[in-house]
């Protein structure tokens, strides 16, 4: 695979002589997605933000399959090959989290440290990939009627009424977060949605009792599933620690960030 097929939108925040991490934006995110943590965290770490493919302004060259969780990984290790780091702390949230795990579990020596925010390690069964895939499509088909019907903001909001992501509509900042969401096109997003959904990742549970980084799982307290979900990674998994932000859901960097900023930074430092 040529790494001249993506063309991946990446920007630093702060000083080339700390630390630096590596922030892995969500589904429908982009590099935006944690500035308000980057502005608290820039002080002790050098921050590297990109659009994943499918997102933002990053670029896609060819065949669709260059949205797949595996192919996005390699060429995330030639940026960063590019950009002449060796080695770097990860940060993922949620679909950024599978693939900071899928990276961590496949490039160990590349990252020193991990934070997994709201991640999972796929689906264990075929059964539940080809149910998950089939939703997935579903929900894809949805993103391209909204171009069709001019309606991607009225799909955002019905997609945050979604259980795991709490009461984050009452949230102050929420129609902020809705303006970054728009700067997303439905169609880019259909095509990660197949190609990098959750039923499309390889599933990474088997791999969990070979991992070598430590990994930091962060999840919120209104977010049963992913707790259940993080609970049981750590059963599986050595030099990995479990917390829980207490009064958020899904998106703890969003309606916690000072939370967020204090774990983070703790386990990076």
């Amino acid at each position: 695979m040529n790494s001249q097929n993506y063309q991946f939108h990446h920007s630093f925040t702060g000083s080339s002589n700390k630390p630096l991490i590596l922030f892995l934006h969500g589904f429908m995110g982009n590099s935006h997605e944690f500035d308000d943590a980057i502005a608290l965290l820039s002080n002790d770490f050098y921050c590297l933000t990109v659009d994943l493919p499918g997102h933002g302004k990053t670029q896609v060259i060819g065949e669709s399959d260059r949205y797949t969780m595996a192919n996005t990984a390699i060429a995330l290790i030639h940026l960063l090959d590019e950009l002449k780091i060796s080695q770097c702390f990860l940060l993922g949230y949620s679909m950024g989290g599978r693939l900071s795990l899928y990276l961590t579990l496949h490039f160990p020596h590349r990252f020193s440290k991990v934070v997994l925010e709201s991640a999972s390690p796929g689906l264990a069964t075929n059964a539940e990939r080809e149910e998950r895939i089939k939703r997935d499509e579903q929900i894809a088909r949805k993103l391209e009627r909204s171009v069709e019907r001019n309606d991607f903001v009225l799909y955002l909001s019905n997609w945050y009424e979604q259980e795991i992501f709490g009461s984050i509509k009452k949230h102050p900042q929420f129609d902020n977060l809705i303006e970054s969401r728009l700067q997303n096109h439905p169609i880019e997003l259909a095509k990660s949605l197949r190609f990098m959904g959750t039923g499309q990742q390889p599933s990474l549970w088997e791999k969990l009792k070979d991992n070598t980084v430590s990994l930091l799982l962060l999840v919120g307290e209104y977010d049963g599933k992913f707790v259940d979900i993080n609970t049981k990674i750590t059963d599986l998994c050595k030099l990995c620690q479990l917390e829980v932000i207490g009064k958020v859901g899904h998106n703890i960097h969003f309606e916690d960030t000072l939370a967020f900023v204090e774990s983070v930074s703790k386990f990076f430092s």
